[in-house]
């Protein structure tokens, strides 16, 4: 069975906020707004404390509420779409890279940002930046030395411990030595 995505998680609260609660997603922005601090960890414990949320729900309230009030994960497909822009003969690439990642890591989510896509399994492993005629394949590998194949990270996006990528301008790169060195990042991230 596949797991929820955030957007997924994101739409069932929305949906369900008033019959839970009693208030619908307008009435909650407005008592938030209420609030005296606008610090996203203060929300959350604020609504958990004061209002009885649990903490997913109270994080996916401040989450939308410090976004305007729009929903934060639900627009993934649409940052996923964006990054193809001028690339999108870069998508049979990446499809085929989420198969060797899915087939490889089968707990692994793809989660697209508005600059890349991280690859997560609870921690972000990989990430990866759709370029022209390149996916670049961001990986934490700690001071592994770099090489013609494993090259310091040129990515834009990700956290700093992203140090390293691999570049893949065909499928053939989606190899053993790339599986190596996923699992190696996997395993510094967890």
């Amino acid at each position: 069975m596949a797991q929820k995505t955030s957007g997924e998680f994101e739409k069932e609260f929305m949906d369900g906020l008033e019959a839970e609660s009693g208030k619908d997603l307008a009435a909650w922005l407005k008592i938030v707004d209420g609030f005296g601090s606008k610090k996203r960890n203060e929300v959350i414990a604020w609504l958990k404390d004061e209002h009885n949320f649990n903490h997913m729900q109270a994080s996916l309230l401040a989450g939308i509420h410090a976004n305007g009030g729009k929903p934060v994960y639900q627009s993934t497909d649409g940052l996923l779409d964006a990054q193809f822009g001028k690339n999108e003969d870069m998508r049979t690439l990446y499809d085929e890279f989420v198969a060797f990642i899915t087939k490889n890591f089968p707990n692994a989510t793809f989660l697209p940002k508005k600059t890349y896509v991280s690859v997560l399994e609870n921690r972000e492993f990989a990430a990866v930046n759709i370029k022209k005629g390149e996916l670049r394949i961001g990986l934490d590998l700690g001071d592994r030395p770099f090489d013609d194949n494993v090259q310091k990270a040129k990515l834009s996006g990700p956290m700093p411990r992203i140090s390293h990528m691999v570049v893949a301008t065909d499928k053939t790169r989606f190899d053993d030595e790339l599986f190596d060195l996923l699992k190696l990042s996997h395993s510094r991230c967890h």
